[in-house]
């Protein structure tokens, strides 16, 4: 376990997949991050890579060559190095070796790094390519209670969305992104959260610029924010057929394949691209209240 605090805060976080388990205010008995349990879904906040969501006949194809890869890809699963460790951030490091070739033929150094600010959890990714090439997708996956106090239940929250306008929303086919049928949705008010917002799975927005998405109680003063500059989707996601008490806001840069794919990873929508030895970094933000 690693632990990082501030004048204000508290994160738990561990090396397997460079999870983060744990955001708490000081003097507070109140945890904001979903504590896992398999009944629901058995994580917290992983990481997401080398690919967002599934692939079509969990494969893609480089170079002619087939490849086998499950869902949100190999990261979460493996256990990273401590890089660098302060009282308030951590660096962690996952390295390309001959297992991650077998699924992904390229070689690479991810950096997730944590940085905590009073009630503030800042998360790097840096993404070093040292292939001829390299395409990938990143993204992160935090889940948060909700209800997040006693005495509120589930729907007694809503999603705030800054700014205040209407987003374009990609619809699924299965586990399949829609592209065809994309619609507006009404993210220029606030949306009450319930079962039935999930009963189509996530929710996927296509994003730019500056972000903010918050989950609210009239009955609290407590809430959450996640916040980024320039991520291309966000999704959110619970689960309809249970009373899973958890709502995930997932900035992405990448996303599932598109129902028409062809299955090939230079063709894949929202995939990024890396020339040798060039970085690609991209961050969020978590504040609690």
């Amino acid at each position: 376990m690693i632990f990082l605090e501030s004048s204000t805060s508290r994160a738990v976080l561990t090396a397997h997949g460079a999870e983060l388990l744990s955001f708490q205010l000081k003097g507070l008995e109140l945890e904001y991050i979903w504590q896992g349990n398999d009944e629901f879904w058995g994580r917290h906040a992983p990481v997401l890579f080398p690919i967002v969501g599934r692939l079509k006949n969990n494969a893609y194809k480089y170079k002619g060559k087939k490849y086998e890869m499950s869902q949100h890809g190999f990261a979460r699963d493996k256990e990273f190095e401590v890089e660098k460790k302060t009282e308030n951030s951590v660096t962690f490091l996952l390295k390309s070796d001959a297992e991650t070739q077998k699924m992904y033929p390229f070689d690479f150094e991810l950096r997730l790094t944590y940085r905590l600010e009073k009630n503030v959890l800042d998360v790097t990714y840096d993404v070093l390519n040292l292939s001829e090439e390299m395409y990938f997708s990143i993204g992160g996956h935090p889940g948060f209670n909700v209800p997040l106090v006693e005495g509120t239940w589930f729907e007694d929250y809503y999603l705030s969305f800054m700014p205040s306008k209407s987003r374009t929303q990609l619809p699924l086919v299965g586990p399949f992104i829609d592209l065809e049928h994309a619609t507006l949705a009404q993210t220029n008010t606030d949306i009450m959260i319930g079962r039935e917002l999930f009963s189509e799975d996530a929710i996927i927005l296509r994003t730019s610029g500056q972000n903010s998405f918050q989950i609210l109680s009239d009955l609290t003063d407590h809430g959450v924010r996640l916040s980024y500059e320039e991520a291309p989707f966000v999704g959110f996601w619970s689960l309809s057929e249970k009373d899973a008490p958890f709502v995930c806001i997932e900035p992405w840069w990448g996303i599932a394949d598109s129902a028409d794919s062809t299955g090939n990873l230079e063709e894949k929508y929202g995939i990024n691209y890396l020339k040798q030895s060039e970085t690609f970094t991209a961050n969020y933000q978590i504040e609690i209240n």
